[in-house]
């Protein structure tokens, strides 16, 4: 039989729920019965000797929060009949018809207000109304105990109802506000889930679609060359096993990075970059299509972002040649300038047909990746035919 575990030091022992419940309720419970008896042989509630009432107020705001109608009853209930009591005969010195609990009277209102209040920000607006309207029941039933016939009566309930609505309605902004900041986290949460499946979704796309793309140009080589030119098919077996395994290796790389426990800013993949342009020439003149590679400006490091953002941009452009342009050869120009870098791919084959060939998300996510970093793209028939993929983004000036 396993031994319990004993509780590990400076582990926080706090009251169970139904602890905490029931001396929320024992407090509210008590607070009418101490209240009247705090009232009851007091020749006269003014000044330092309505401490006592005030400090009793503290019972019965624990139960606000779990069940706030009841515990503001209670209140109510306490307030009204220590009023009762403590008014009941009038002080020898005092003059008729004025009340000797007018100070306590209003102390008691402003604490039921502040329970109002403290039940229109924690629930729902009928939950707070009807509190509202008990409250301001039982305040009116008081003062016309207290005024009963005083030409100042109707002032002291518009006093009282407008000290009450400034309080339901401070209570309603605070949880109008509170719901507001939930939605908008939420709203965040929502945005960066997608945020992450769109990243997630144009990795996937980038690195899969260019292999896939050379795979099946160079498997119908193979098959069609294989009874008459074997050495051509074996080669064309070996680019299929190559690019095969290079894609299997980024995919394990990018399932790996998912089932991490924590993978915020843990790239995907090995993140490639400019440097990788060429060999990605290479594996796609396997593919039968011939890459230009044109360097200009300066050569020199740049943000790993713009470096993926751009390797992605001429990889997907080329594989678009590859699929859809129908030509043998592309040219493809990195120019480093001063604020940004520019990528330039052009083809001279089919033009306005391969730029609406398929249903794909190629030139979708290309753009994406442009506008992520504040940059520009553009992408269209060239005017003397073909097709022509330009992106610029925006970098830190080199120095000098």
């Amino acid at each position: 039989m396993t031994a319990p575990t004993p509780p590990r030091p400076g582990r926080d022992r706090r009251p169970a729920p139904t602890a905490v419940t029931a001396l929320s309720w024992a407090g509210a419970l008590a607070y009418p019965v101490l209240l009247y008896l705090a009232v009851r042989d007091e020749p006269e509630l003014t000044g330092t000797r309505l401490l006592p009432p005030l400090l009793l107020a503290v019972l019965p705001f624990p139960l606000l929060r779990r069940q706030p109608l009841p515990a503001l009853a209670l209140m109510l209930a306490g307030s009204f009949t220590a009023l009762v009591t403590a008014d009941r005969q009038p002080l020898p010195w005092m003059a008729p018809g004025a009340p000797r609990t007018e100070q306590f009277g209003y102390l008691q209102a402003l604490l039921t207000d502040i329970a109002v209040g403290c039940v229109a920000a924690a629930r729902p607006r009928r939950t707070a109304t009807a509190a509202a309207a008990l409250t301001f029941t039982v305040q009116v039933a008081a003062v016309v105990h207290q005024r009963a016939g005083s030409e100042v009566l109707l002032s002291h309930l518009l006093l009282l109802a407008l000290v009450l609505a400034l309080a339901w309605m401070s209570g309603h902004l605070v949880r109008e506000r509170r719901d507001h900041a939930e939605t908008v986290r939420t709203q965040t949460a929502a945005q960066a889930v997608m945020a992450e499946r769109l990243r997630i979704a144009r990795e996937l796309h980038d690195m899969v679609a260019h292999s896939i793309g050379i795979i099946a140009i160079q498997a119908g080589t193979g098959r069609r060359v294989i009874h008459t030119q074997p050495d051509e098919a074996r080669q064309a077996l070996a680019v299929i096993e190559t690019t095969s395994r290079d894609t299997l290796a980024g995919l394990r790389r990018m399932l790996g990075a998912l089932r991490r426990a924590d993978p915020e800013g843990v790239p995907l993949t090995a993140a490639p970059g400019l440097g990788e342009l060429e060999r990605l020439a290479e594996t796609t003149r396997d593919g039968g299509v011939r890459v230009d590679l044109d360097r200009l400006g300066e050569r020199r490091d740049l943000p790993a972002e713009v470096e993926l953002s751009a390797f992605r941009i001429v990889q997907e452009a080329i594989t678009n040649v590859v699929r859809h342009a129908g030509t043998d050869r592309c040219r493809v120009v990195v120019d480093y300038r001063e604020d940004e870098l520019v990528v330039e791919i052009t083809d001279d084959g089919r033009g306005a047909a391969a730029a609406t060939a398929g249903t794909g998300y190629g030139l979708t996510g290309m753009r994406e990746r442009a506008v992520l970093l504040h940059g520009r793209f553009t992408a269209g028939p060239r005017p003397g035919g073909g097709f022509r993929v330009t992106a610029a983004l925006p970098v830190p000036a080199a120095r000098p």
